[in-house]
């Protein structure tokens, strides 16, 4: 791929990190490669920026993770439509390839989940309520089903967004989301770590009406979730 250089010593971040960052800054203001484009195979990367190809496949997949690739095994790496939904946007990939990622991204997360909470309690109407008792009764039916449950969990926080009825922070969640559920579904396997207690609080609050009640809620929520899939990541290094 034309423009691309070697990786020196002394580089900041690490051989992966360095090699994603590139390729990012390659494929989304070069101008040239478009959607569908294949990219060299790993041995050729490896090569152009002077690394071993376990720091390329690395590389690779945290940018697929996100969409913005598509590796299919046995043929190679094509590049995705850039319009993807899944596709973040630059300051996201700052976030995801930094030293702080998964400490920025739980804050931030945090702070924004809390937000929305107490905004749904003063605004959410009867069509909201129905969404979310349908989201919530998801969580609770598969309880002992990891993949069905993180998804009726990612959609009652979807939905709770949509309570708030305000669509910049609603978009906001949405992309810390796409973001925070990487690291979720890699380290959170017991579905009983999710606390349907802790759901019940926020959506008892959300049906109340009851602004304060919801942000300390979510809150608390945010404190617990934080605090499991932060041990869950030490004990997987």
């Amino acid at each position: 791929m034309a423009g691309l250089t070697r990786i020196e010593r002394g580089e900041p971040a690490t051989p992966a990190v360095e090699v994603a960052r590139r390729l990012l800054d390659h494929l989304l203001t070069s101008g040239q490669v478009r959607a569908g484009d294949r990219l060299p195979p790993e041995r050729q990367l490896a090569e152009t920026f002077g690394v071993g190809r376990s720091a390329v496949r690395e590389a690779l997949k945290s940018l697929s993770l996100l969409g913005l690739v598509d590796i299919r095994q046995g043929d190679g790496t094509y590049v995705r439509d850039a319009s993807s939904d899944l596709l973040p946007q630059v300051l996201e990939w700052g976030l995801l390839l930094g030293d702080q990622t998964v400490d920025d991204l739980l804050e931030a997360r945090a702070c924004v989940e809390t937000d929305l909470a107490e905004l749904a309690a003063a605004r959410r109407t009867d069509n909201d309520l129905v969404a979310l008792d349908t989201h919530f009764s998801r969580m609770a039916a598969a309880h002992e089903d990891p993949a069905a449950y993180l998804e009726a969990d990612l959609a009652f926080h979807r939905a709770l967004a949509q309570a708030a009825h305000n669509v910049t922070l609603a978009g906001l969640q949405a992309r810390l989301e796409t973001l925070v559920a990487v690291w979720i579904k890699q380290n959170i396997r017991n579905p009983r770590e999710g606390r349907l207690a802790e759901h019940t609080a926020v959506l008892d609050a959300v049906r109340a009406g009851d602004p304060r009640a919801a942000r300390e809620a979510m809150r608390a929520h945010m404190t617990s979730a934080t605090r499991r899939l932060r041990a869950r990541l030490a004990a997987n290094q």
